[in-house]
């Protein structure tokens, strides 16, 4: 563009006393085309010299923060594969904690003789806090892949109800030694495939179901449902419920009702964090739907919805 405006003003310089001299009936008419085919030559030079100046200086300023990306990027690989190395080291020992929790059970009950209600009491507690200990670890995990420059959703094929399954069967013996009942169902039943983010559904899953057992009176409820452009996973439990006042806070980074009430957290608060984040980074949304004590039939329901990409 630079060239071409050069260009049309060289002509106009050129052409100027020939134009000038035959159409105007004096020399005043030259002056006006020669100072515009000037103008026109200078604006060509300048424009074609910031062409060239502002990509350089782009340039420069890209290289400048080239190296920070790369160590931002640097730090977050190292960082996470400090932490595989942290998650594998305590995964261990706890997987042989829980190995021997369900042996000294299958021994007590194999002896027949009466378990006292201060060791059944620690197994119970051994056996609660195994799987909340493993689901910390992932959400660190999930934390740390987060921070990182490169996290962004992979849409793959996934079968929802297949891995609905594997979760509420995890959890199915956890539920039972506290006296719940986990169920859940799919309609279509035959759900079939969908393209999604398959490990960021199962830590989401994983989360919601873990609360539910973990809050449920008696009931947790999973139904997978779908419409023509999103699917649904739906969480509910029996529980207690969450107050109005803390319903709009429930996904806040770091927060439980704890925090409102200055007394020492339960829980980290990352869960439902990190559940939503991830369901918002597959172009999704999570939702929470509650009835608290005292009002009649309290319970919590949270509601997972993505879309059915294409490949």
């Amino acid at each position: 563009m630079g060239g071409a405006v050069a260009l049309a003003g060289v002509i106009l310089l050129v052409l100027a006393p020939a134009v000038g001299g035959n159409v105007f009936s004096s020399l005043w008419g030259v002056e006006p085309l020669a100072y515009i085919g000037a103008v026109l030559l200078l604006a060509g030079f300048a424009l074609t010299t910031l062409s060239y100046v502002i990509p350089a200086a782009v340039a420069r300023k890209a290289a400048g923060t080239a190296p920070e990306a790369s160590e931002a990027e640097k730090w977050g690989h190292v960082t996470q594969q400090y932490f595989e190395l942290f998650d594998h080291d305590l995964g261990r020992p706890l997987r042989r904690i829980a190995g021997k929790e369900r042996e000294l059970r299958a021994v007590l009950r194999s002896s027949g003789e009466a378990v006292s209600p201060a060791v059944k009491e620690l197994l119970d507690e051994i056996e609660m806090q195994t799987p909340n200990f493993r689901l910390m670890l992932s959400n660190i995990q999930v934390l740390v892949q987060l921070e990182s420059p490169e996290a962004a959703a992979r849409p793959q094929p996934v079968e929802p109800s297949e891995l609905i399954r594997r979760i509420v069967d995890r959890y199915a013996a956890l539920a039972a030694e506290a006296n719940k009942e986990i169920t859940w169902w799919s309609e279509p039943p035959e759900f079939g495939i969908v393209y999604s983010d398959s490990a960021a559904i199962e830590h989401i899953v994983t989360n919601l179901v873990d609360n539910a057992v973990r809050f449920a009176y008696s009931q947790v409820e999973v139904k997978l449902t779908k419409n023509p452009s999103h699917f649904f996973i739906r969480v509910w439990d029996d529980g207690p419920g969450v107050s109005p006042q803390y319903t709009p806070h429930i996904f806040d980074r770091g927060w439980t009702p704890e925090v409102a009430r200055r007394e020492e957290k339960s829980s980290s608060g990352l869960g439902l964090f990190i559940a939503r984040t991830l369901a918002r980074r597959a172009g999704g949304e999570l939702t929470v739907e509650s009835v608290a004590l005292p009002e009649p039939d309290p319970h919590t329901a949270l509601l997972l919805a993505l879309p059915l990409s294409s490949p």
